[in-house]
């Protein structure tokens, strides 16, 4: 039966590709920032308790009662902060605040024995929780769910480098036949620009940073309450309490620098995979990957032999998107008018999204690599059609027996020709050099001119 919701849903992320992208529902959804606040909220609540400044006190049981406000909260909980925001809940107003809203939550699920509601948000700015709570988002969303994805695809290109080490393949430098290399070598530098695009990620994630400085950046509501508090030391006990880096001089936005290095740091994981794809493409059409044909799959709607590779242009497409919306958001969320504009809080809301579109990228470019399969036959075919790239070989170790027209000689022999492996053995009987040399050169082919290629291959890291 068909997903009456899906097919109506605005967006493909939640439609279409709901199933690609159901991981991110505990840290895109607005069900998840709003817990993601809750527990901000709660957690700083209990931070106060335990500064011997206020006479608030909270007991064992109650703090259980508290955290479980966020620990079991629900998609009824999420309606119910939903109601207090635009309908109005308990005899609350509709406050048409989204914090708010959440700070109203909390109060009414105190413990029945603990009159705290005045502690609820003390001495706060909603951006205050906001910050900390897209980062207690961010954060898992890219070591928990994109990272595991992007190590997937690492590894597999790494065990295609490893399988295919010494399969030799024509390579192709401005679209024309050049020095052979080997499949495996080639899927070894994209293991290995993706795993250094990973460390990328893993440092940006480490260093999330958060604020807890009110209004304008200088705890001044803290102060003036309790002016013998240290506010910038209980603030970063909080904040890296919480898992984060503490940010101690902020307006009443933090910079979101952090924020921007990830995004720069994801884009960088998609640009490789947008490498790979388009080459991948290629290599199928050229016929140097065959692909397998799914049972009961079309490729076309008219012509019934086609075996499209489809996944890779999907992820194609899928990463480009994700990379338009995180330069938009790393450009974006790293300004703000003077002290605090509010536009950065709706694009905020949007890192799901293009955390979806990496999300479906990775997950299609890995399924296509799943389907390839090397053919052999048809890129030794090609090498021995192209016996002019063992020119390159031959020119420099005539360069080495002291010939220095020896450039100029393959040159003459090669440059726009259809040449035959006979017309260099042809040139090579020409050649006045000792025999051995002229038995190192007749011993040259397309297929064995690949280097230490193979070799290479074992410099990958597990």
């Amino acid at each position: 039966m068909t997903d009456r919701a899906a097919v109506q849903a605005v967006s493909p992320l939640d439609g279409r590709y709901a199933r690609y992208t159901e991981p991110l529902v505990p840290y895109a959804s607005e069900q998840a920032l709003m817990r993601a606040r809750v527990r901000v909220e709660v957690e700083y609540l209990l931070a106060l308790a335990d500064l011997d400044a206020t006479p608030l006190s909270i007991d064992a049981d109650q703090r259980a009662h508290l955290r479980s406000l966020y620990e079991v909260f629900d998609a009824d909980d999420a309606d119910v902060v939903k109601q207090l925001e635009t309908e109005g809940y308990a005899g609350y107003s509709a406050t048409n605040h989204d914090v708010k809203a959440v700070e109203y939550f909390v109060r009414e699920g105190l413990p029945a024995d603990l009159d705290a509601a005045q502690w609820i948000h003390f001495g706060l700015t909603s951006e205050d929780v906001n910050n900390l709570a897209h980062r207690l988002l961010v954060k898992p969303a890219v070591e928990e769910v994109l990272v595991p994805e992007l190590r997937e695809v690492r590894d597999t290109l790494a065990g295609m480098a490893r399988e295919y080490r010494d399969l030799p393949m024509l390579a192709r430098t401005h679209g024309q036949p050049a020095t052979p290399t080997t499949f495996g070598k080639e899927m070894a530098v994209y293991a290995s620009r993706l795993g250094r695009s990973l460390a990328r990620i893993d440092a940006a994630a480490a260093d999330l940073s958060g604020k807890l400085a009110g209004a304008s950046g200088t705890y001044a509501a803290h102060h003036a309450a309790y002016p013998d508090v240290d506010w910038p030391a209980f603030s970063e006990s909080f904040v890296t309490g919480l898992g984060l880096e503490h940010e101690p001089l902020t307006t009443q936005v933090n910079p979101c620098d952090d924020l921007a290095a990830v995004f720069d740091a994801v884009r960088g994981a998609n640009n490789v995979l947008l490498d790979l794809d388009l080459d991948t493409w290629l290599y199928v059409s050229d016929r140097y990957l065959g692909q397998e044909a799914v049972e009961g799959e079309t490729g076309s709607s008219t012509m019934p032999h086609k075996v499209n590779p489809i996944d890779f242009e999907n992820s194609e497409g899928n990463l480009s998107k994700a990379n338009s919306d995180l330069v938009f958001l790393g450009d974006y969320v790293t300004t703000s008018r003077l002290q605090r504009d509010l536009s950065d809080s709706t694009v905020k809301r949007n890192v799901g999204a293009a955390f979806s579109h990496c999300l479906i990228g990775y997950s299609k470019c890995q399924n296509g690599l799943a389907k390839v399969v090397p053919n052999e036959h048809v890129m030794r075919e090609e090498l021995e059609k192209t016996p002019e790239i063992i020119g390159e070989a031959v020119q420099t170790i005539l360069r080495r027996e002291g010939h220095t027209d020896a450039y100029e000689r393959v040159k003459a022999l090669t440059r726009g020709r259809d040449v035959t492996i006979e017309d260099f053995h042809d040139l090579f009987a020409d050649l006045d050099v000792p025999a051995d040399v002229r038995e190192e050169l007749q011993a040259l082919t397309p297929a064995g001119y690949t280097g230490v290629a193979d070799e290479l291959v074992d410099g990958l890291s597990e």
